[in-house]
Parts: C-alpha cells; sequence; structure tokens
C-alpha cells in the first residue's frame, strides 16, 4: 500500500514580516522627516526636490525587479528588506547637505521600489497556495508597522535621540524578516504543481495585449493610491490651514488615517470570500464620502471622522484589486505581473499629492479635497470593470 501524498502547507508568516519590515522604514522616515531636513541644512523648497529622487530610483527598481523576483524567488525580497534598511541608515549617516540627501534619497527609492514590487509577488503566491486573504493582511501588518514606527520614532526625537538609533531597529526587524524568507518553506520554493490552484492565466507577458490589460489595472490602482496619498500627506496640513487647529492637533491626522487602515485591513481578511468587485465598490462608495466630507467639514471633529471613513474605505482598494487580478497568473511569471501593475499604481502615489498642491494653489485645500473625493469617484466606477477584464482560468 503506498503512502497517503502530504499535502503541502505554508506559512504566510515570510510575507507578513517582510511587510512588517517594509511599514517600519517608512514609519520611522515620516516621523523623522523634520530632522532629517534640519540634518541636511536644506529648506521646505530644497526637500520637496529632494524628494523627487525617491520615485526617481523607485519606478525603474520597480520594473526590473519582477523578472529577477521570478527567477530567484525569495532571494529578491530578502535581498530588497534589508538593502531598504541600509539605505536608511546610510540616509542617517550621510545625509548633510542637498547633495548627499539627493544621493540618499534616490538609493532608498531604489530600494524601496525593488522591495515594493518583490514582497507584493511573495503575498500573492502564498496567497495563492495557502487560499487565504494573504496580501490584504500583509498590507495590514504594513500599516501597523508604520503606526509603531512612527510613535517610536517621536519618543526617539522626544529625547533626542539621534538619526541612527532611530533607524536601528528597521535593520533588526529587516533582518528577522530577511532570514525567515530565506529560511523556505513558502510556495516558490516548491515546483509549480505543489502550488496549483486553477489552470493558470497569462503563461507569458510577451503579448502587448495581456500587458496592456495588467497596465489598465495598474491605472486603476494608481487613483486608489492617489486617494490614499493625498489624505497621508495633506490630511495635517488640511486641519491646520483650513481648520486652524494646534500643531498639536494636526498630528492625529496621518496617525489616524494608518490605524484606520491597518484594522481595516485586518479586519477586511475576514471578508475574502465576498465577490471582489462587491469590497471595490463598498470600499470607492465610502473612500467618496468619507473624502467629501472632509472637504466640507465645519469643525475638525467631522473633518477627522471624514478622514477616517477615507482610510476604511481606501485601506481596501489596492490590496483586492491587486488579488482579484493576480490570482490565475501563472507562477512563472508572478513577479513581472506584479511589476507591471504596481510600477503603474505608483504614478498614483506620486501624483496624488502633487495634484492637491496645484489644486490648493488654483483654488484653495477645500476644492482640492473636492477634487481628491471626484478621483475616489471615478476609482469607484471603473474598478468592477478593471477586475472583470483581469486573468481568469479558461
Amino acid at each position: 500500500m503506498s503512502a497517503p501524498v502530504a499535502t503541502p502547507t505554508f506559512s504566510a508568516a515570510p510575507a507578513y514580516l517582510a511587510f512588517a519590515a517594509f511599514g517600519s522604514l517608512w514609519g520611522v522616515w515620516g516621523a523623522a522627516l523634520p530632522q532629517i531636513r534640519d540634518q541636511a541644512g536644506v529648506t521646505d523648497g530644497q526637500l520637496g526636490t529632494a524628494l523627487l529622487f525617491v520615485g526617481a530610483g523607485a519606478l525603474p527598481a520597480m520594473l526590473l525587479t519582477g523578472r529577477a523576483s521570478d527567477r530567484w524567488g525569495h532571494r529578491i525580497p530578502a535581498a530588497g528588506v534589508v538593502s531598504l534598511a541600509l539605505a536608511g541608515m546610510v540616509l542617517a549617516l550621510i545625509a548633510r547637505g542637498p547633495l548627499s540627501l539627493n544621493l540618499a534619497l534616490l538609493a532608498l527609492g531604489a530600494a524601496s521600489g525593488a522591495t515594493d514590487v518583490a514582497i507584493n509577488a511573495v503575498a500573492g503566491a502564498t496567497e495563492r497556495a495557502c487560499r487565504r486573504p494573504v496580501i490584504t493582511r500583509a498590507h495590514a501588518a504594513f500599516s501597523a508597522a508604520v503606526v509603531v514606527a512612527s510613535l517610536l520614532t517621536g519618543a526617539l526625537r522626544h529625547v533626542q535621540a539621534p538619526l541612527p538609533v532611530m533607524f536601528g531597529p528597521v535593520l533588526v526587524v529587516s533582518l528577522v524578516a530577511a532570514r525567515r524568507l530565506l529560511a523556505g518553506g513558502g510556495p516558490q520554493a516548491l515546483p509549480a504543481t505543489a502550488a496549483a490552484s486553477p489552470p493558470a492565466a497569462f503563461p507569458q507577458l510577451a503579448e502587448s495585449r495581456q500587458r496592456a490589460v495588467l497596465i489598465g489595472v495598474g491605472l486603476v490602482a494608481a487613483l486608489a493610491f492617489a486617494v490614499e496619498n493625498a489624505h497621508q500627506s495633506w490630511g495635517a496640513i488640511y486641519l491646520g490651514d483650513v481648520l486652524t487647529v494646534s500643531p498639536a492637533w494636526t498630528a492625529v491626522a496621518p496617525a489616524l488615517f494608518a490605524t484606520v487602515v491597518a484594522i481595516t485591513r485586518y479586519a477586511a481578511g475576514w471578508l475574502a470570500h465576498l465577490d471582489p468587485r462587491t469590497l471595490l465598490l463598498a470600499g470607492g462608495l465610502v473612500a467618496t464620502v468619507g473624502t467629501a466630507t472632509v472637504a466640507v467639514a465645519p469643525t475638525a471633529w467631522l473633518a477627522l471622522v471624514g478622514l477616517a471613513g477615507a482610510a476604511a474605505g481606501t485601506a481596501v482598494l489596492f490590496p483586492t484589486l491587486l488579488s482579484a487580478s493576480t490570482r490565475h497568473v501563472d507562477e512563472a511569471v508572478r513577479g513581472q505581473a506584479t511589476s507591471t501593475i504596481a510600477t503603474t499604481a505608483y504614478l498614483g502615489f506620486l501624483l496624488g499629492p502633487v495634484l492637491v498642491g496645484q489644486l490648493a494653489d488654483g483654488f484653495d485645500l477645500r476644492w482640492a479635497m473636492a477634487g481628491v473625493a471626484g478621483i475616489a469617484a471615478i476609482f469607484t466606477v471603473v474598478a468592477g470593470p478593471a477586475v472583470r477584464a483581469a486573468p481568469h482560468t479558461t
């Protein structure tokens, strides 16, 4: 009698740890940015220019990482999280003028872009193998890490700790995540048949139509990222400039947004059985109403309620869209598919805050937020068709 064949089991821990490492870096970054600016001795205008180097480094790295991730598996995200932490440490050590700041941010952007694609590919492969909502919960781990790292960095700033001390915990978390990724046990370490689900779609990404579909999904995801980063970047300024709250209260906006996003993404994991189009429609509507509430709010309290609604709505958009669009992609090209969607979506992350600034200059911040609500409404309309056009089983 032959022995029964064991069903392979997979752990989502490597994906969650990788996203936690990613979030810890950006949590430290956001809270330490004033100190980074002061150490570099740059003006706000020079800092704004320097931030463009993050995108300049990220976009080409994202384009190149997909194929490398398909070829070398978990070694790419493991290298990515460590290189990201090291780039943060280098930034803390050498950013002492405009030139060194620009170069450090270019390296940080490249490491961030590569890591972003690689860890999303890991989460997607694990989700397909485990049949669990790994992508959504991994993004929840990212948001939770942002909150924790921001609070820790704020405490370290209060005691006037130097920048390398602030970035030190990121390196520790990244090394733990890299070790867990390299330990194996994920679906990328197994033959393709071991992680098999339904018949795979898009066995190659060479055909222009196939890539065009993924770019289309990425453009829809860019709308979600534009709304999300508009709130993250301008929430505190909106409270201070429009509703004239104290500086201490303006800090509530980004903390509230990140906290609600983390909680919503974790809770959304329990709704994975729903049609993704239902989640995208609901999330888009909530984000639209929440953002519109911020735009018309006469008081800070009502604006914060609207901001919480916008956070809850946007929280489910990109993870759900990525999961639904790559669920049946062939594992041999998962990295390339993820890279195509994520790179295109990243344009929205970069341009969302810029759009708010331009609208605020031309009109005012309330009209700018109304414009963001319009973007959320457009997402709500086009997300469903994008999911229908994405790869499906044949």
